[in-house]
């Protein structure tokens, strides 16, 4: 039975993360791979609790911090959403690592302060700019990221083919060109866009085998990336939108995608190593991507991306469930 659970409320470009801070108990595990498939098959209920409505929404995101598995982390995190549990989420390693720093589970350096944050798909580095005078900006070190299919048609019935690439960032992303879909990332409406987004997820899902080359359970489709065309690396950000899950519409540029993205023009060598590219979300928000290394993963010609933004604090809740209310549990409107 859930009494009471407490949070920490942030954003990163418009994107929400719930941060649980007290009333959800440590899953069992002795993996954090372990631990979050304990919370998907025993204790869904914290996640419908504080995700759905009435206290959240179809686009509220989560945070879950458990003790790290991994000998070099500082905290370990287990990500929720509208249908389940995330293996990478940029935009929460973002917020995390302000959090970390805030509430004392690092201790402070003199102009940027690291956190080591393990997550599902691996050691993500995240570091917080502590210069006097700036609010909000972290960056990350992304885990090995890569191509995982170039220029792959998939049918769908509303458009027809439909080219995509397919990347890897922390998180498998279908990756296409809005206009190919006749919309627009900044001017269509974003109703339109999520749906073009789900029709395409669906059938690469349908369509398509995605394997990861080391972990199994990181073998799925996240979401779909509609994009611009551009790669936002000539002073102008390449705007793009993510929907993943259940029809989840991110808010931020998506620091996942973006480390997608970067491996998806590494590929094509339209960058090379030390270049910076701007990506854009629908809220205005920007994201910078810098690609700093190379190497391989499996079959793959991989790289590190650094992704930086700028994370912010909300708020703060605690959230009870009242004996007798029939929707106390959660639930969610199609």
């Amino acid at each position: 039975m859930i009494s009471s659970i407490q949070t920490i409320e942030m954003h990163t470009g418009g994107e929400p993360l719930r941060i649980i801070t007290g009333g959800v108990p440590v899953p069992e595990g002795r993996t954090l791979l372990e631990k979050r498939a304990f919370l998907r098959d025993q204790a869904d209920q914290y996640r419908r609790f504080l995700m759905f409505e009435p206290r959240g929404h179809k686009d509220m995101y989560g945070a879950l911090l458990v003790p790290p598995d991994h000998p070099d982390a500082d905290l370990a995190v287990i990500f929720i959403h509208n249908e389940g549990y995330s293996t990478m989420c940029g935009h929460a390693i973002m917020a995390l690592g302000r959090y970390a720093l805030d509430f004392g589970l690092v201790v402070k350096g003199p102009e940027e302060t690291t956190v080591k944050i393990q997550c599902p798909c691996g050691l993500v580095t995240a570091n917080v700019d502590t210069h006097e005078g700036i609010t909000g900006r972290v960056s990350f070190e992304s885990v090995p990221a890569f191509a995982y299919k170039l220029g792959q048609f998939v049918e769908t019935r509303e458009y027809g083919p439909v080219e995509v690439d397919i990347g890897y960032g922390g998180a498998f992303y279908g990756i296409l060109n809005a206009a190919s879909l006749g919309l627009d990332v900044l001017n269509s409406k974003t109703r339109d866009l999520a749906a073009a987004a789900t029709i395409v997820s669906t059938a690469i899902k349908e369509q398509i085998k995605i394997t990861h080359p080391e972990e199994p359970d990181l073998g799925y489709l996240y979401g779909t990336i509609l994009t611009d065309g551009e790669l936002g690396n000539e002073g102008k950000p390449s705007a793009n939108i993510c929907v993943f899950a259940d029809e989840q519409v991110d808010r931020s540029p998506t620091g996942s995608g973006v480390t997608a993205r970067m491996a998806i023009a590494s590929a094509r060598k339209a960058i090379g190593t030390g270049e910076i590219c701007q990506f854009e979300s629908v809220t205005g928000a920007v994201f910078t991507g810098q690609l700093k290394s190379t190497s391989k993963l499996g079959p793959f010609n991989a790289v590190t991306v650094e992704v930086a933004g700028h994370s912010y604090y909300t708020g703060s809740a605690e959230f009870t469930f009242e004996d007798g209310d029939p929707l106390g549990g959660g639930f969610l409107l199609d």
